[in-house]
Parts: C-alpha cells; sequence; structure tokens
C-alpha cells in the first residue's frame, strides 16, 4: 500500500478486521507484527522511541470518541498541544488557532468549552486538533462514527478539503453512506489483509 500526498484514502471493514490497528502502527502506537512499513521517512520497525514524538508531530490523528480536555476551552486545547510539540510564542500560537478554527468553520469558537458544542462542532475542534500543526497526513479513526448524517457530511466537507490543499489523508470507517457520498480511493481490510476496491465497485 502506497499513499501518496494529498490523496484522500477509505480503509473500510467490519469492526475487528483491523482498520483501527493499521491506523495505530502507523502512528506507532502498535509495532508491526512482519513484513515492512515507512511513513514520512520513518522505518516503522527500526525508529527509535526518542524519535517516535517526532514522526507523531508530522501527523495529525482524528479520534472517533473526540478526546477534548473537558476543564479547557477550545483554544486551551489546541494551545496544549503547540506548547507539548514547541511552540514558544503566544502571539503566532493565537495566530495559528484562529487560522485553523477558520478551516474547520468555527471562528466563534476560541472560548467555549467541549460540553458547549455539539457533536460536530466537537469533531470539528478534533480536525483543528490535528491541523494544528501543519501535518503532512492525517490519521482519521472513524471519525464520523458518533455524529448525525448532517454533521458527517461537514465533516467529510472539511477532511477532503484538506487532502485538496496536499495533506494525505487516511480514513478508517465502516460507513459505506459516506463512502458513497464522498468517493475516493478505497482499501478494503478483512481479516487483517488489504486490497484495493476497485473503483467501478465503489
Amino acid at each position: 500500500m502506497e499513499v501518496s500526498k494529498g490523496e484522500f484514502v477509505y480503509v473500510i471493514g467490519k469492526t475487528g478486521s483491523g482498520k483501527s490497528s493499521l491506523l495505530k502502527i502507523l502512528y506507532k502506537e502498535l509495532a508491526i507484527a512482519g513484513g515492512e512499513a515507512q511513513i514520512l521517512g520513518f522505518d516503522l520497525n527500526k525508529i527509535r522511541s526518542s524519535k517516535v514524538p517526532m514522526l507523531r508531530r508530522s501527523l495529525g490523528i482524528v479520534f472517533q470518541d473526540f478526546q477534548l480536555l473537558s476543564d479547557r476551552s477550545v483554544e486551551d486545547n489546541l494551545m496544549f498541544v503547540m506548547r507539548s510539540t514547541g511552540w514558544k510564542s503566544k502571539k503566532l500560537m493565537k495566530q495559528q488557532v484562529n487560522e485553523t478554527l477558520a478551516q474547520v468553520g468555527l471562528t466563534e469558537a476560541n472560548n467555549k468549552f467541549p460540553h458547549q458544542l455539539s457533536g460536530g462542532e466537537q469533531q470539528r475542534v478534533v480536525i483543528a486538533r490535528a491541523m494544528i500543526n501543519s501535518p503532512r497526513v492525517i490519521l482519521a479513526d472513524e471519525p464520523t462514527g458518533n455524529l448525525d448524517p448532517e454533521s458527517s457530511k461537514e465533516v467529510m466537507r472539511i477532511l477532503t478539503d484538506i487532502a485538496g490543499t496536499g495533506t494525505a489523508v487516511m480514513m478508517a470507517t465502516h460507513d459505506m453512506d459516506i463512502v458513497n457520498q464522498f468517493p475516493s480511493r478505497t482499501l478494503v481490510c478483512h481479516q487483517g489483509v488489504l486490497t484495493e476496491k476497485p473503483h467501478d465497485d465503489q
């Protein structure tokens, strides 16, 4: 499997087929059982644990269950990530936060707390958090899994727009309605094996 710059790729399959495990391997949450894998120039068999934070700074990760810090505002959630990845200037950080929230259509959300947002808005904050360091790859694990259909469409529009700017997006999902509404290259995960789904079978 290869994914190119700016490509949007689905990984589909039933629950337990290995979709999430594949993403966890790519951000080095899980080790490879066998074979070879590289991402952004990092060899996932040979990468030292001290280099894993550097790898993760080059990736954006979108989780299904948000994992936002409930006791912090939207802005503070994003700044927490920025501080932990080496940002120093508060002025530049605020500017980056504002620009990234604008990207996901949340220009008025800086001072709101997660519980004040809808599920769709919280997921857009999660996408903003994934985008805050201008990553080259976004890994999204069932990002529409907890959302209503309209919020799901909004999240998909944002993710496809992100791919249009040159960031590769790999999205694990079992929501075939989404795959059919936003068709793109699709990989099928079945019993731990990936196969390419033909275009005429979308």
